[in-house]
């Protein structure tokens, strides 16, 4: 894969709309024309609105379901229509075998098909013009010039030329088209209201705290940065910010995708959006709006939805293509049964509206789209979010994952990893003993030490003094608690287990040791701790032949360690930050298509250099600017889930183009009347009805993505 749509010193504009994309709310409507079916300008009348809540989010929303009304109230009316003009025409007649004929009748009948081709016909009819106007002929030009041709032809017909009236073929094809639109349209709204229902999750009033005390009740649009709010267990949080009182957990599932819970206490932070489950607290707001993490994620959903993929850009292709074939096979159809046979020229222009018809490939325009919808969404809701589809469909063929150790398969802070007792002495009584001493240290190993043991259980200190450059001592219930660094044992002249001790330095851990009563009592070692998850990550993408690669500015012991307990296969030590794209490279050349994980601070042009970047996005900035994917959680299991789904999005993609697509090689040539001698012809509303159902089975298996495919 070319690497030139990300380099821009870094920081890429993935935009491909070269607009900044803060700006979106303010740049109306950069798919002219386009809409998000694919660009094929479905439906011609979406020119002027922009689709990228630039007015809230609900703007799209509700244009968008007025278009799904207009189409299901021009479909009515063309049905009540269709029944009179069927029961007029003669041909139907015929085949029925009555006779309702009356004098004028074929004028009440020309009359009534005038309104279906105007009025049922018109959102057909515009997205031609707009379709030729733009030189991109799609699925519009198709239908447009279809029903043009039925009925400027039959109109002839009334005036006196010789053939049959075509007017109950332009009504059932006009009305069967506007109910396969009005279905299209229904399914991809529900593919695009997930992302209203993340805009919905935010409660529509919040309770203010106001300056003295009392609380009242405000629109959320009211809310400014640094007021204070009160949440009730069982409400939703209005806005993010920081718990300044009470403690509590908070469900943020939908925003992150993590199942648990998350417990708040005084100074985390808070999440718009998210569940507060059982306790009351007060928060002081500190993003609103357009500023706010469910914003943030909603616009990266919609930038994404809006970001063409190569697979759309195949089926825009395949549009195109199968337009110039209709048109051609039309007039081939045409020519050749008017020149080689007996037919008369109402047959062959009917004929030739059938192929017309037939091959508009609907379904191709939905193919993509719609796939594309439900896989942002559904990896929304798995606490990743897509900024670039590319590089998100080059995940399906990852060959190495690189990760940033620091922060990424660890912790990043600093914890104890062992607890060593000698001595009668307990593990636990030791860490409470230690921790006791350090808990006036500001120190990180102090305060690592501290965290570890917890602070209910810690005993009180008197006589705390430092002991210069060595460590701290004091007395813990009666004892003389010292602790202390290597360096204070060796001027002590005191004697310690040196192999486990320097097995332990030679992990890249600090090690510290505790003296009770002039007695060596036990040590504590700690360093940066491994995420639980992190193995099962490594684990995951082993098992589908995918190699792991550690890079790290940590010496190489500490490194090679790391490495050995997740089993990873390749380790890049001791790297300085502006050496990682380097590195990244360096597996590229191996011939490998590379995704990066790191957190996007210092790893922004490794990020950048590889196929795929993937931004642990530590909870609220999600808008890290450099990554293509962006996990929620700090949770390096979930870069497995994204080639799952990588996977599953391009093979239901495939499978869509296929359905799309294979349709029309069987029905154009029945329509041409290939079989004609067998008594085998498809009717232009038989070809409407076998297309919708062909966009139909699309829509359906869209909708049953889902990570498990494999």
């Amino acid at each position: 894969m070319s690497h030139n749509h990300k380099k821009h010193g870094g920081h890429e504009n993935h935009d491909h709309h070269g607009h900044d994309h803060h700006n979106h709310h303010k740049d109306h409507d950069h798919h002219k024309g386009h809409d998000h079916h694919g660009g094929h300008g479905h439906h011609g009348h979406h020119e002027g609105h922009d689709h990228h809540g630039g007015h809230g989010h609900h703007d799209h929303h509700e244009h968008h379901a007025a278009m799904v009304e207009d189409f299901k109230f021009r479909f009515w009316w063309v049905l009540a229509l269709t029944i009179p003009i069927l029961a007029l025409s003669p041909m139907i007649q015929e085949f029925m075998g009555v006779d309702w004929s009356f004098t004028g009748d074929i004028w009440i009948l020309f009359a009534l098909s005038s309104v279906v081709f105007f009025f049922g016909g018109w959102p057909f009819l515009y997205g031609l013009v707009d379709e030729l106007r733009q030189k991109q002929p799609g699925m519009m030009t198709l239908i447009g010039l279809a029903i043009s041709v039925a009925y400027i032809y039959s109109t002839f017909v009334v005036f006196g030329l010789e053939g049959n009236l075509l007017f109950w073929e332009l009504s059932t094809l006009v009305g069967i088209m506007l109910l396969g639109h009005w279905i299209e349209m229904r399914s991809v709204m529900s593919a695009s209201a997930a992302l209203e229902k993340l805009a919905e999750l935010l409660p529509g009033k919040a309770h203010k705290v106001q300056d003295d005390g009392s609380v009242v009740d405000v629109p959320l649009e009211e809310l400014q940065v640094g007021d204070k709010v009160l949440i009730k267990p069982g409400e939703k949080i209005p806005a993010d910010g920081v718990v300044i009182e009470g403690s509590t957990n908070v469900n943020e599932s939908m925003l992150t995708g993590e199942s648990k819970p998350v417990s708040k206490d005084k100074d985390d932070q808070v999440i718009g959006g998210a569940v507060n489950e059982e306790g009351s607290i007060t928060i002081s707001i500190n993003k609103t709006g357009d500023d706010s993490f469910l914003s943030q994620v909603i616009d990266l959903v919609k930038q994404a939805q809006a970001s063409k993929s190569r697979t759309q850009d195949l089926a825009n292709r395949a549009a195109f293509w199968l337009t110039l074939i209709a048109i051609t096979g039309g007039i081939l159809t045409f020519f050749a049964w008017i020149a080689f046979t007996t037919q008369d020229l109402s047959f062959a222009i009917n004929r030739t509206v059938t192929v017309m018809v037939i091959a508009c490939p609907h379904a191709l325009g939905l193919a993509i789209p719609l796939v594309v919808s439900v896989s942002t969404t559904l990896a929304a809701t798995n606490g990743f979010l897509v900024r670039n589809r590319v590089a998100f469909e080059a995940a399906r063929n990852l060959k190495a994952v690189i990760f940033d150790k620091t922060g990424t398969l660890t912790e990043g802070k600093f914890g104890v990893t062992d607890i060593l007792a000698f001595d009668s002495i307990s593990e636990e009584e030791l860490l409470r003993t230690t921790a006791a001493v350090e808990v006036n240290s500001e120190h990180p190993i102090a305060r690592g030490i501290v965290e570890k043991a917890g602070d209910n259980n810690v005993p009180r200190v008197n006589d705390f003094q430092s002991i210069t450059g060595k460590g701290v001592q004091g007395n813990v219930e009666g004892k003389n608690v010292k602790v202390v660094s290597p360096g204070y044992l060796r001027e002590q002249k005191m004697d310690y287990p040196r192999e486990q001790i320097e097995e332990l330095s030679r992990q890249g851990k600090t090690v510290v040791f505790t003296i009770i009563d002039d007695k060596l009592a036990g040590a504590v070692a700690l360093g940066d701790q491994i995420r639980d998850a992190s193995k099962n990550a490594i684990s995951k993408l082993h098992d589908m032949g995918i190699q792991c690669v550690m890079l790290t500015g940590d010496n190489q012991q500490t490194a090679d360690y790391v490495a050995g307990q997740l089993g990873i296969d390749q380790v890049f030590a001791e790297v300085l930050p502006d050496e990682k794209a380097a590195k990244v490279k360096e597996v590229q050349d191996q011939g490998m298509t590379v995704a990066m994980t790191g957190d996007g601070v210092n790893d922004a042009p490794a990020l950048a250099q590889a196929d795929v970047g993937i931004a642990i996005g530590a909870g609220s900035d999600v808008a890290v600017e450099t990554g293509d994917i962006i996990l929620v959680q700090n949770n390096p299991e979930d870069v497995a889930d994204v080639i799952r789904l990588s996977k599953a999005t391009y093979g239901k993609m495939v499978q869509n183009l296929f359905w799309a697509t294979g349709y029309n090689v069987v029905a154009i040539p029945l329509a041409a009347g290939v079989l004609f001698t067998w008594g085998v012809i498809l009717t232009p509303a038989a070809g409407a009805v076998l297309m919708s159902l062909s966009t139909v089975i699309v829509a359906i298996n869209a909708r049953f993505l889902s990570m498990k495919d494999d």
